[in-house]
Protein backbone atom coordinates (compact mmCIF):
# COMPACT_ATOMS: atom_id res chain seq x y z
CA UNK A 1 0.00 0.00 0.00
CA UNK A 2 2.84 2.39 0.85
CA UNK A 3 4.48 1.69 -2.51
CA UNK A 4 1.17 2.43 -4.28
CA UNK A 5 1.23 5.87 -2.58
CA UNK A 6 4.66 6.51 -4.11
CA UNK A 7 3.37 5.49 -7.54
CA UNK A 8 0.52 7.98 -7.10
CA UNK A 9 3.05 10.65 -6.09
CA UNK A 10 5.09 9.79 -9.17
CA UNK A 11 2.03 10.17 -11.39
CA UNK A 12 1.12 13.52 -9.77
CA UNK A 13 4.65 14.90 -10.17
CA UNK A 14 4.73 13.77 -13.81
CA UNK A 15 1.36 15.42 -14.53
CA UNK A 16 2.67 18.68 -13.00
CA UNK A 17 5.90 18.27 -14.98
CA UNK A 18 3.92 17.73 -18.18
CA UNK A 19 1.92 20.94 -17.68
CA UNK A 20 5.05 22.95 -16.88
CA UNK A 21 6.89 21.58 -19.92
CA UNK A 22 4.02 22.47 -22.25
CA UNK A 23 4.21 26.07 -20.95
CA UNK A 24 8.01 26.11 -21.36
CA UNK A 25 7.75 24.69 -24.87
CA UNK A 26 5.27 27.33 -26.03
CA UNK A 27 7.00 30.29 -24.34
CA UNK A 28 10.55 29.14 -25.18
CA UNK A 29 9.91 28.47 -28.87
CA UNK A 30 7.74 31.57 -29.37
CA UNK A 31 10.15 33.96 -27.63
CA UNK A 32 13.18 32.27 -29.25
CA UNK A 33 11.65 32.58 -32.71
CA UNK A 34 10.86 36.27 -32.13
CA UNK A 35 14.36 37.03 -30.77
CA UNK A 36 16.20 34.72 -33.23
CA UNK A 37 17.70 33.03 -30.15
CA UNK A 38 19.00 29.49 -30.51
CA UNK A 39 19.26 29.23 -26.73
CA UNK A 40 15.57 30.01 -26.27
CA UNK A 41 14.52 27.67 -29.08
CA UNK A 42 16.74 24.93 -27.58
CA UNK A 43 15.10 25.68 -24.23
CA UNK A 44 11.68 25.21 -25.84
CA UNK A 45 12.73 22.05 -27.70
CA UNK A 46 14.25 20.64 -24.53
CA UNK A 47 10.79 21.08 -23.04
CA UNK A 48 9.24 19.23 -25.98
CA UNK A 49 11.55 16.28 -25.31
CA UNK A 50 10.64 16.48 -21.63
CA UNK A 51 6.96 16.31 -22.64
CA UNK A 52 7.75 13.04 -24.42
CA UNK A 53 9.77 11.95 -21.39
CA UNK A 54 6.89 12.72 -19.00
CA UNK A 55 4.51 10.83 -21.27
CA UNK A 56 6.83 7.81 -21.22
CA UNK A 57 7.04 8.00 -17.44
CA UNK A 58 3.27 8.26 -17.02
CA UNK A 59 2.99 5.16 -19.21
CA UNK A 60 5.59 3.37 -17.07
CA UNK A 61 3.92 4.35 -13.75
CA UNK A 62 0.46 3.34 -14.96
CA UNK A 63 1.72 -0.03 -16.23
CA UNK A 64 3.02 -0.88 -12.76
CA UNK A 65 -0.45 -1.26 -11.28
CA UNK A 66 -1.71 -3.60 -14.04
CA UNK A 67 1.21 -5.68 -15.31
CA UNK A 68 3.62 -8.37 -14.16
CA UNK A 69 7.12 -7.46 -12.86
CA UNK A 70 8.66 -8.64 -16.16
CA UNK A 71 6.36 -6.37 -18.17
CA UNK A 72 7.15 -3.46 -15.82
CA UNK A 73 10.90 -4.03 -16.31
CA UNK A 74 10.44 -4.07 -20.10
CA UNK A 75 8.44 -0.81 -20.02
CA UNK A 76 11.02 0.71 -17.65
CA UNK A 77 13.85 0.00 -20.12
CA UNK A 78 11.84 1.29 -23.06
CA UNK A 79 10.89 4.51 -21.23
CA UNK A 80 14.55 5.11 -20.31
CA UNK A 81 15.61 4.62 -23.94
CA UNK A 82 12.93 7.01 -25.21
CA UNK A 83 14.22 9.67 -22.82
CA UNK A 84 17.85 9.01 -23.84
CA UNK A 85 17.11 9.27 -27.57
CA UNK A 86 15.18 12.51 -27.00
CA UNK A 87 18.21 14.04 -25.28
CA UNK A 88 20.56 12.89 -28.07
CA UNK A 89 18.23 14.37 -30.71
CA UNK A 90 18.30 17.69 -28.83
CA UNK A 91 22.12 17.61 -28.77
CA UNK A 92 22.25 17.09 -32.55
CA UNK A 93 19.86 20.00 -33.14
CA UNK A 94 21.87 22.31 -30.88
CA UNK A 95 25.19 21.30 -32.47
CA UNK A 96 24.06 21.81 -36.06
CA UNK A 97 22.23 25.07 -35.41
CA UNK A 98 25.00 26.54 -33.22
CA UNK A 99 27.62 25.72 -35.84
CA UNK A 100 25.51 27.31 -38.57
CA UNK A 101 24.95 30.47 -36.51
CA UNK A 102 28.64 30.82 -35.64
CA UNK A 103 29.79 30.34 -39.24
CA UNK A 104 27.23 32.88 -40.49
CA UNK A 105 27.74 35.35 -37.62
CA UNK A 106 24.09 35.10 -36.73
CA UNK A 107 23.33 36.48 -33.29
CA UNK A 108 20.24 36.75 -31.15
CA UNK A 109 18.25 39.53 -29.54
CA UNK A 110 17.27 39.54 -25.88
CA UNK A 111 13.79 38.43 -24.87
CA UNK A 112 12.28 39.57 -21.56
CA UNK A 113 9.52 36.94 -21.74
CA UNK A 114 12.06 34.21 -22.45
CA UNK A 115 14.32 35.39 -19.63
CA UNK A 116 11.43 35.38 -17.13
CA UNK A 117 10.42 31.85 -18.18
CA UNK A 118 14.05 30.72 -17.88
CA UNK A 119 14.31 32.28 -14.41
CA UNK A 120 11.12 30.50 -13.28
CA UNK A 121 12.48 27.21 -14.65
CA UNK A 122 15.84 27.73 -12.98
CA UNK A 123 14.00 27.89 -9.65
CA UNK A 124 11.39 25.17 -10.32
CA UNK A 125 13.40 22.46 -12.12
CA UNK A 126 15.85 21.56 -9.30
CA UNK A 127 12.90 21.24 -6.90
CA UNK A 128 11.03 19.03 -9.35
CA UNK A 129 14.18 16.95 -9.86
CA UNK A 130 14.55 16.35 -6.11
CA UNK A 131 10.93 15.17 -5.79
CA UNK A 132 11.36 12.80 -8.76
CA UNK A 133 14.61 11.40 -7.36
CA UNK A 134 12.97 10.75 -3.98
CA UNK A 135 10.06 8.89 -5.60
CA UNK A 136 12.45 7.04 -7.97
CA UNK A 137 14.39 5.71 -4.97
CA UNK A 138 11.19 4.52 -3.29
CA UNK A 139 9.89 2.63 -6.35
CA UNK A 140 13.33 1.71 -7.72
CA UNK A 141 12.78 3.32 -11.14
CA UNK A 142 15.83 4.13 -13.25
CA UNK A 143 13.53 5.69 -15.89
CA UNK A 144 12.18 8.16 -13.31
CA UNK A 145 15.78 8.94 -12.25
CA UNK A 146 16.64 9.59 -15.92
CA UNK A 147 13.59 11.83 -16.22
CA UNK A 148 14.76 13.75 -13.14
CA UNK A 149 18.07 14.30 -14.94
CA UNK A 150 16.09 15.80 -17.83
CA UNK A 151 14.87 18.38 -15.32
CA UNK A 152 18.47 19.11 -14.38
CA UNK A 153 19.26 19.56 -18.08
CA UNK A 154 16.35 21.98 -18.26
CA UNK A 155 17.78 23.95 -15.30
CA UNK A 156 21.19 24.12 -17.02
CA UNK A 157 19.50 25.24 -20.23
CA UNK A 158 17.59 27.92 -18.31
CA UNK A 159 20.84 29.16 -16.73
CA UNK A 160 22.52 29.27 -20.17
CA UNK A 161 19.54 31.21 -21.56
CA UNK A 162 19.84 33.78 -18.77
CA UNK A 163 23.61 34.20 -19.10
CA UNK A 164 23.47 34.28 -22.91
CA UNK A 165 20.67 36.84 -22.95
CA UNK A 166 22.37 39.05 -20.36
CA UNK A 167 25.67 39.01 -22.30
CA UNK A 168 23.88 39.73 -25.56
CA UNK A 169 21.95 42.67 -24.06
CA UNK A 170 24.82 44.02 -21.95
CA UNK A 171 27.87 43.48 -24.15
CA UNK A 172 26.34 42.88 -27.58
CA UNK A 173 28.18 39.57 -27.90
CA UNK A 174 26.36 38.06 -30.89
CA UNK A 175 28.16 34.72 -30.47
CA UNK A 176 27.25 34.12 -26.80
CA UNK A 177 23.90 32.48 -27.66
CA UNK A 178 25.55 29.82 -29.85
CA UNK A 179 28.59 29.26 -27.62
CA UNK A 180 26.50 28.70 -24.48
CA UNK A 181 24.26 26.38 -26.49
CA UNK A 182 27.29 24.31 -27.52
CA UNK A 183 28.43 24.03 -23.90
CA UNK A 184 25.11 22.36 -23.06
CA UNK A 185 25.81 19.51 -25.49
CA UNK A 186 28.40 17.92 -23.18
CA UNK A 187 25.88 17.40 -20.40
CA UNK A 188 22.97 16.53 -22.70
CA UNK A 189 24.94 13.82 -24.56
CA UNK A 190 26.18 12.29 -21.29
CA UNK A 191 22.63 11.98 -19.93
CA UNK A 192 21.27 10.79 -23.27
CA UNK A 193 23.86 8.01 -23.61
CA UNK A 194 23.11 6.80 -20.08
CA UNK A 195 19.42 6.48 -20.99
CA UNK A 196 20.09 4.67 -24.27
CA UNK A 197 22.56 2.20 -22.70
CA UNK A 198 20.38 1.20 -19.72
Amino acid sequence: MIKQNYYRQGIMVEVFSLGWMILEFVVGCWSGWRAHSLLLVAFGLNSLFEIISSGALLWRLNVTSRKSPNEVARVERRAGRIIGWCLLALAVYIGVTSGYNLVNHQGAESSLVGMLMALASLICMPLLMMVKLRVARKINSSALREDAMCNLTCAYTAAAVLVGNVLTAWQGWWWSDSVFSLLLIIFIVKEGLEGVRD
